[in-house]
């Protein structure tokens, strides 16, 4: 009874992560939400995880201050300064943003007021040049929610007495991820290259594809402390056999769909195919089976020129 009462709860956690995640398209969050449904949770050492409304926040606080990484909504930002407020302070000196999608960059706007922005250089031309995505008119992001400092391949930050690495894998979710190492706390940020026990999105139109990801995880996984706490973009906090799994799924799936590719298949026919039974609770939220399907069908054809 125990372990279904569990997995109906981790299923609802997935649920809201998922359905929050739908709002990046639009940029914005659905309007104000109870305090309640914020979070603040222990991982490690220095490091906190914030579950809120978007993408997960990470969080860095002790001798040296208060460091985030994401911000989620800028309408929901006094709901992530309250939850802040009970490590000691709401403000942050360091914000760092893992891609540029408006459910971990929207409280830029908010928190640029006091914090300084660290972002690979490709969050920032999104943010500054994007005017359209995904079909929808979309706002430059002001200065003030702007990195002030990027980087091509990534750096260092030596804040709270261990060193924040921030590191770029190119083209996975999309062309400026950045995951972020806590190498003293022994956790790792991998922002949305990693949504536990779903199907990712993979932002084609933003220079992200399958192939990449997979590429990326596999690196992650040889880099990643067999015994670190690994805070994902969107799911609860999880361990390196969670990432494993996630691997392996998209590896599995990604097979199945290029090898009907390859066999001459449509689209429509490998969607009326679809996946093992196995898979069907990975399609059930944000991105479902046909979403991924078609996806995976888009960033391997040809002319995607994926990479």
């Amino acid at each position: 009874m125990r372990k279904i009462l569990v997995a109906a709860l981790f299923a609802a956690f997935l649920a809201s992560q998922s359905f929050a995640h739908i709002s990046l398209i639009k940029g914005s969050g659905h309007g104000k939400e109870p305090q309640a449904s914020f979070r603040l949770e222990k991982v490690n050492g220095n490091v906190y995880a914030l579950f809120g409304q978007g993408g997960n926040i990470g969080v860095s606080f002790g001798e040296d201050g208060l460091l985030t990484i994401d911000t989620q909504f800028e309408n929901v930002a006094d709901n992530i300064k309250a939850q802040l407020k009970t490590l000691g302070t709401d403000t942050p000196k360091f914000v760092f943003n893992t891609h540029w999608h408006g459910d971990h960059t929207g409280g830029n706007t908010v928190f640029g007021r006091d914090a300084i922005i660290i972002a690979h250089e490709n969050v920032r031309d999104r943010l500054l040049n994007t005017l359209e995505f995904r079909g929808q008119t979309r706002t430059p992001t002001p200065k003030v929610g702007l990195p002030m400092i990027t980087y091509e391949y990534g750096l260092s930050l030596h804040f709270n007495g261990e060193e924040v690495k921030a590191v770029h894998f190119k083209k996975g979710h999309t062309d400026g991820d950045t995951v972020i190492f806590f190498t003293g706390s022994n956790v790792v940020h991998l922002g949305d290259d990693f949504f536990v026990g779903r199907f990712p999105f993979v932002d084609l139109e933003s220079g992200g594809s399958v192939e990449g990801l997979v590429r990326n995880i596999g690196s992650l996984i040889q880099m990643i402390p067999a015994d670190a706490k690994i805070i994902p973009g969107h799911g609860p906090v999880s361990t390196l056999k969670d990432l494993r799994d996630y691997q392996g799924m998209l590896i599995s799936t990604t097979l199945i769909v290029r090898r009907q590719m390859a066999e001459g298949k449509t689209l429509e026919q490998i969607k009326a195919a679809g996946f093992p039974d196995r898979y069907m609770e990975a399609g059930s939220g944000f991105i479902n089976t046909n979403a991924w399907i078609e996806t995976i069908y888009r960033s391997y054809s040809p002319k995607m020129g994926a990479s």
